[in-house]
């Protein structure tokens, strides 16, 4: 069986039968760091647990400009997945892999039957929704009440929390997150810089400030 030791541990408080069912029914995808994951548009026939590296979800405007929503890591589902699946919808965001991913994906008809088969997942599907949901109500707040520079700020808090004190990103990418332009995120990012908060490298910037 696939995996067994790494399910549990990055997934405790499952039933031990649910646990071989995962192992059993789940399929390993392996994706290179700036593959996507998921499309916009695509039809979701499976749900994905989060093996190995880290996992950006993005939206899309109607003009095609994006923005950054939040990531997934080792320990987490898609929620989005867990939501389009129950219904076979289509995709309404997207999926890109940061770094080098490994995914399980659950078919369909595992996650409709564990629903009601196993309290635990059905316990875990339930948490997923809410972590997520409150995930969705920060990026609301920072795109609905915050200024550029306070959700620049917040983004970039964000990344050193997530990847460590180097961030390695342009501006263009960090703009693109965030629906902006990069001469607005550049001219932000050097304010910062001359404020202490932060050193500018190519390709990459450094958070200074604790």
């Amino acid at each position: 069986m696939i995996f067994l030791d790494q399910i549990k541990r990055l997934y405790p408080d499952l039933e031990n039968e649910l646990y071989h069912e995962i192992a059993e029914h789940g399929t390993i995808r392996e994706f290179e760091a700036g593959r996507p994951i998921l499309n916009f548009g695509q039809p979701v026939r499976s749900s994905m647990l989060i093996l190995e590296g880290t996992v950006k979800l993005y939206q899309r405007d109607d003009e095609g400009d994006e923005f950054f929503i939040y990531y997934l890591e080792p320990g987490n589902a898609c929620a989005i997945s867990l939501v389009c699946s129950q219904q076979a919808e289509i995709n309404q965001v997207a999926a890109q892999a940061v770094s080098d991913v490994v995914v399980l994906s659950i078919p369909l008809e595992k996650m409709d039957e564990w629903m009601f088969k196993y309290r635990t997942w059905y316990s875990f599907v339930i948490r997923t929704y809410r972590n997520r949901y409150n995930e969705l109500l920060k990026t609301i707040n920072e795109i609905a009440f915050k200024n550029m520079d306070e959700r620049l700020e917040f983004y970039l808090k964000k990344q050193v929390k997530q990847f460590g004190t180097t961030i390695k990103m342009t501006h263009q990418e960090i703009a693109n997150d965030l629906n902006s332009s990069r001469e607005v995120i550049s001219r932000l990012m050097k304010k910062m810089e001359k404020d202490g908060w932060l050193r500018i490298h190519r390709n990459s910037v450094e958070w200074i400030v604790n």
